[in-house]
């Protein structure tokens, strides 16, 4: 079905196949470490075209990919997976641009999206490729890459953020958007663009990362991708040591105010270098030190006190002391949960106590379970299955383990766990799988399966019918000691939120609450 050809781009010789002339091809351009991927009806003349470009003279083959099945919509469709798959497989450091990549629809795209699966095993074969699609598809440099194909959501934010930017005069862009609308894909894409892009050639640009976890493993991507280095991966504290011109900032409901922080001394030197006082934030520091801040954030994801709720964003985004314009985006397309926008406003309603129908999904597994040990074992499957199947849970724990790494620190119905001996990049260790994930080492991480457990931090009350707290039951010392009762119960509930919804494929329950369980187990299937 697929034939590839190796050709001597070097000394511009190729095979006489006619196809060669004039038939829908692909092709890799390589020199043993890097590669260009691309498509062409005329894939000779297009060699001629790319012998004249000093970027392409560093290659010295070419591999023609010729099918009688090609036609133009699949070499296009095609040479945007091959980028995509090729950067992540990372036998070759891939030198194309990523303008113009986006989710292609065509005549009978299915069948081809299968056919996609031969020809990669073909690549392998020759040796062009590494990894299996499906080691590829649960690595983070796949999850993050600039090279996603984006959705018309995805695309047209892309289109009219760069018009903003590149006009000079907004220099505040602030992006919403659920779990899984995309917004770090959104943001890595529009690193890539602008480093690549030479209107913004010689400009300062940085990318920032609130949390430490998804820090390191955004500094592994962009040291992976070309034209971006890991230098520009920033924490908050990076940009108050020198201007920018522009500033992506992911997470942004992960920046910090002076309130209920570890490292408060190093926070109020930060502080200083600009001249403020810590009654400014992280946000702050952002707007002070860029030209122009791109935000991308989401309220219903601020998980304790020291977080940038939407008063306080807001009240930021509309100081009336400083000139500036803003303009807002919304990621409204669910792209993670296989079970879509419903899946997410199906867990907004249940977490709200405000559930009114069973849910019921072809495409997304949800369960609720009452069996510890087959919640567990169910796991194990998942993992041998799938991979990426984690257990995370509420702080409704102690985390004794973290001084004695002899204990356990969550016992259910006689199983004994314990919570993520790390957080930087915990989900890929070796040790995840036999442990419990907390908020701080999930979020911003896509997993093929959750299983989450709901402590006692949080329960029903079958009398009033309400969500209910429990703070004596909540651990995270940092994330409660100045809220109130009702702030408290917006953190938690936000955090089983953020839980709830990192499966891609599917989220099983444990609830520890009875009354919680019955109430869940109303409008959820139950494992028996």
């Amino acid at each position: 079905m697929f034939k590839i050809i190796e050709g001597d781009f070097k000394n511009n010789k190729y095979s006489n196949e006619e196809y060669l002339d004039n038939w829908p091809m692909l092709y890799i351009l390589e020199n043993g470490k890097k590669a260009y991927i691309g498509e062409s009806n005329h894939v000779k003349t297009r060699m001629t075209q790319h012998t004249t470009n000093e970027e392409k003279r560093i290659f010295n083959k070419v591999h023609f990919i010729y099918s009688r099945l090609f036609n133009q919509s699949v070499t296009f469709d095609y040479e945007s997976k091959l980028i995509q798959y090729i950067v992540a497989d990372e036998l070759f450091q891939v030198t194309n641009k990523n303008s113009g990549i986006a989710d292609k629809q065509y005549y009978e795209k299915g069948k081809y999206d299968k056919k996609f699966e031969l020809l990669w095993r073909k690549l392998q074969k020759e040796k062009l490729v590494k990894h299996s699609l499906e080691e590829i598809e649960n690595s983070d440099l796949f999850k993050y890459s600039p090279y996603k194909e984006l959705n018309d959501s995805q695309r047209k934010a892309v289109e009219d953020i760069l018009a903003q930017i590149e006009s000079g005069n907004v220099n505040r862009v602030v992006v919403n958007g659920m779990p899984g609308s995309g917004k770090t894909i959104v943001a890595v894409y529009l690193m890539k663009y602008l480093a690549d892009s030479e209107e913004f050639a010689g400009k300062k640009i940085g990318f920032v990362v609130p949390q430490t976890s998804l820090r390191k493993t955004m500094k592994f991507i962009f040291r992976s991708i070309y034209g971006l280095t890991p230098s520009q991966v920033l924490s908050p504290s990076d940009i108050t040591k020198k201007k920018y011109d522009i500033l992506l900032v992911d997470e942004a409901h992960r920046l910090h105010q002076y309130k209920n922080i570890s490292y408060r001394g190093a926070f109020k030197k930060s502080c200083e270098r600009l001249g403020m006082t810590t009654d400014a934030d992280e946000l702050d520091w952002i707007l002070e030190q860029s030209k122009c801040a791109v935000l991308f954030y989401d309220y219903n994801q601020v998980v304790g006190p020291s977080g940038i709720d939407y008063e306080r964003f807001e009240e930021k985004m509309r100081n009336p002391y400083k000139k500036h314009t803003i303009s807002y985006f919304t990621l409204a397309t669910q792209m993670r949960v296989q079970g879509g926008n419903d899946y997410i406003a199906f867990i907004k309603d249940l977490l709200a106590g405000a559930a009114d129908r069973k849910y019921h999904s072809k495409k997304y597994d949800l369960k609720l379970y009452s069996d510890f040990s087959k919640f567990e074992k169910d796991m194990y499957a998942k993992e041998e299955e799938a991979g990426l199947s984690r257990m995370v849970a509420g702080y409704a724990w102690p985390w004794i383990s973290k001084n004695d790494r002899s204990k356990k620190d969550i016992e259910i119905q006689g199983v004994k766990r314990m919570w993520n001996h790390c957080t930087e990049g915990w989900v890929h260790t070796g040790e995840a799988i036999d442990e419990v994930g907390c908020i701080h080492s999930i979020q911003g991480y896509d997993l093929n399966y959750a299983f989450v457990i709901l402590g006692n931090d949080i329960g029903y009350d079958k009398t009033t019918g309400q969500i209910i707290i429990r703070p004596e039951c909540y651990f995270d010392k940092n994330g409660k000691i100045t809220a109130s009762y009702e702030e408290l119960k917006e953190y938690i509930t936000n955090v089983y939120y953020v839980l709830m919804t990192r499966g891609i494929k599917g989220t099983y329950l444990y609830v520890c609450d009875d009354e919680l369980r019955e109430y869940f187990g109303k409008y959820i299937e139950e494992e028996n």
